[in-house]
């Protein structure tokens, strides 16, 4: 794969009202009409350039869309409040009472209870499957399966999918492949690859400051503007819009976005070989044993790395939480949720991110709880970092004392 999504990106420009090099921020709910007509044209969808209402649209929302766009290559983005208002207002755009999504069994804590607990209440049934496997992918579509759904990386057991594979399928039954892309921006192109609709969390590494919660659907212009629709749009009519503000921000976040993120993987690797030579059960898609490794060769763009995320299982979450605990006092980063930091963040998913998944269930997954999942920083030295990270499991037993590093 190798889509060039940062030129796109780079190559959108926007003079500000006054010649700025960044867009000016359009800081209004509601916007002015110089003809009835005008305002009556705009609500029936008929004008392009005019602003009608915040929640609708606005010029700085748009402008994020479009780098939006431009990172997945498809015809239109929308851009929303959150990620779980991405991919909420997709699923009930897409889905009626009655009708059923084939979805992976590894995802988001956030989605999960979204599709286990909430979308029943519209008699919609889910079922969850090893999305890996192709062959239970298509024993799971029914005549009243409206899409597949699964994550490129997957939340936290970081399993690859087949995006080409699953289009394929997706395609034979006349139904959309729903692709979540927030633990792999540029690294993988989720769309080029087949996927219909990919939905982001730009919470994570797109924003990568941890300052603001917001998301984005990439798609085509048709499913975009279904979304923003007036009377029956499920982005328009549950209000997950984006402020302008945030929009601004994230979107000048977006342009050092190539830079970040081969930092990320470059770190991460390097810490997942050494843990790996350590005899630690680490889960990465860069290491030759990780069972999605080939397909993540296949599928990705060498130039941006196999991602910022790892796993390690330490055995216990007494063991995990300690761990946590030492790697932050020694200033290695935070115990904390989320993603795509300049600093280090980690947490045990069973008791965080994927708690919303029952205990039973996440043991059959193999989610263990003594799992921490790394979102791995922006660190100069990540060699010192190794070496002060060791110091930390040596202190707790987790590894022996290593002689030659001292």
């Amino acid at each position: 794969m190798d889509y060039k999504a940062s030129e796109h990106i780079q190559d959108l420009q926007y003079f500000g009202e006054f010649g700025g090099v960044n867009p000016s921020i359009s800081d209004s709910s509601t916007y002015t009409f110089l003809s009835a007509k005008t305002m009556f044209d705009t609500f029936e969808g008929n004008t392009e350039g005019c602003y009608l209402y915040s929640r609708h649209s606005s010029p700085s929302n748009l402008y994020l869309g479009e780098a939006m766009a431009q990172l997945e290559g498809t015809e239109s983005a929308n851009v929303y409040a959150s990620g779980m208002g991405a991919i909420t207002a997709v699923i009930l755009q897409l889905c009626n009472a009655g009708d059923h999504i084939v979805c992976s069994r590894t995802i988001y804590g956030g989605t999960y209870a979204f599709l286990k607990n909430f979308v029943k209440k519209f008699n919609i049934s889910v079922s969850f499957i090893d999305i890996t496997d192709l062959n239970t992918v298509e024993k799971s579509i029914t005549p009243k399966t409206k899409m597949i759904y699964c994550e490129a990386i997957s939340n936290p057991l970081l399993e690859i999918a087949d995006i080409p594979s699953l289009s394929k399928i997706a395609k034979k039954n006349s139904m959309p492949l729903i692709v979540d892309n927030t633990f792999s921006p540029l690294s993988i192109s989720a769309a080029q690859l087949g996927a219909d609709i990919v939905v982001h969390s730009l919470t994570k590494f797109i924003n990568g400051s941890s300052d603001c919660v917001a998301g984005a659907v990439c798609a085509s212009t048709d499913f975009c503007l279904s979304l923003k629709d007036v009377n029956n749009g499920a982005g328009m009519l549950l209000g997950s819009t984006m402020d302008s503000l945030r929009a601004a921000s994230i979107l000048k976040n977006m342009r050092t976005l190539h830079i970040r993120i081969k930092k990320h993987s470059e770190n991460a690797d390097y810490l997942a070989k050494q843990f790996q030579n350590d005899g630690l059960t680490v889960v990465y898609p860069g290491l030759e044993n990780h069972p999605g490794h080939d397909l993540m060769n296949a599928q990705m763009n060498p130039e941006y790395g196999y991602g910022g995320m790892l796993t390690l299982d330490v055995g216990s979450v007494e063991k995990a939480n300690a761990l946590m605990e030492s790697m932050q006092r020694k200033k290695l980063g935070y115990l904390a949720v989320s993603l795509g930091f300049y600093k280090t963040l980690f947490s045990a998913s069973g008791t965080s991110t994927s708690s919303e998944i029952p205990e039973e269930e996440q043991k059959e997954l193999g989610l263990s709880q003594g799992l921490i999942r790394f979102s791995i920083g922006l660190d100069n030295d990540i060699k010192k970092t190794y070496k002060t990270m060791r110091e930390c499991m040596e202190e707790l037993g987790i590894l022996a004392p290593d002689t030659s590093l001292a």
